[in-house]
């Protein structure tokens, strides 16, 4: 009988563990959407020997559609990405063209930065496509965090074996996230810093992705406003609307 009770209390602890975890996983990611948002930032591409900075406005309409377009500098501006659903284009306005991303360069850079095609589509949710383990705390970059491993279900469609993610405890920000492939190798980071008050949130707006296997090189996303909940509808994020946006 003692056996029995451990056994279902070491269940039960297990149990809200893991629920306590995709419980802190979901506060982070809703912290950071809304069912739509206009947002204005900078993009830094970093590499060894040169970097480039581009304005960009961006509209969305969680989770399927996106409309970016690049404010600066001169020999971009104009250019703009689309997403509906799975599906990418993009208005190159110096050739007068709107191109389909074929399926075969989804995981190709997109403008020269450490963020693919892919990211821009990726379909899958952290909520709801991994399972969520609350693994330890620790303090990271002055925060105190819950430190979470998201393992993909096996049915879901996602490009990455293991997410580790740091959210710090009081508000619930996303400090960093690491994403491992198959062989369990690190291959790349999300970090986050930089806390401002955004509309009626607090959250991180200095955000850089970098690639471990490519040593000097980083993308920089610095947030300069954010509306949450703009009004949009599915009708803004169209083809023939790429070439009328400013």
């Amino acid at each position: 009988m003692l056996k029995l009770i451990v056994i279902i209390t070491l269940i039960t602890i297990v149990k809200v563990q893991a629920q306590d975890a995709r419980e802190i996983v979901k506060k982070a990611d809703e912290l950071m959407r809304s069912n739509s948002s206009y947002s204005e930032l900078k993009m830094t591409i970093v590499k060894p020997n040169w970097s480039r900075t581009m304005g960009m406005k961006v509209w969305a309409l969680e989770p399927d559609y996106a409309m970016i377009y690049i404010t600066e500098p001169a020999r971009d501006k104009g250019t703009v990405t689309l997403k509906r659903k799975n599906e990418v284009w993009n208005w190159l306005p110096s050739a007068q063209r709107v191109i389909k991303i074929p399926p075969s360069m989804m995981l190709q850079s997109w403008m020269g930065s450490d963020f693919t095609n892919d990211d821009l589509v990726r379909q899958s949710s952290v909520v709801n496509d991994y399972h969520h383990n609350l693994i330890g705390e620790e303090k990271l970059n002055g925060y105190d965090c819950y430190k979470i491993e998201m393992i993909p279900k096996p049915e879901a469609g996602v490009v990455w074996w293991k997410i580790i993610t740091w959210i710090s405890k009081n508000k619930y920000l996303q400090i960093q996230a690491d994403h491992y492939d198959e062989d369990n190798v690190l291959i790349k980071s999300f970090i986050g810093s930089k806390e401002k008050k955004m509309g009626s949130r607090n959250i991180l707006t200095h955000w850089e992705m970098i690639p471990v296997d490519k040593p000097g090189n980083k993308t920089i996303m610095e947030y300069e406003s954010i509306q949450f909940n703009y009004k949009v509808d599915e009708n803004f994020f169209s083809e023939q609307n790429m070439k009328r946006v400013r």
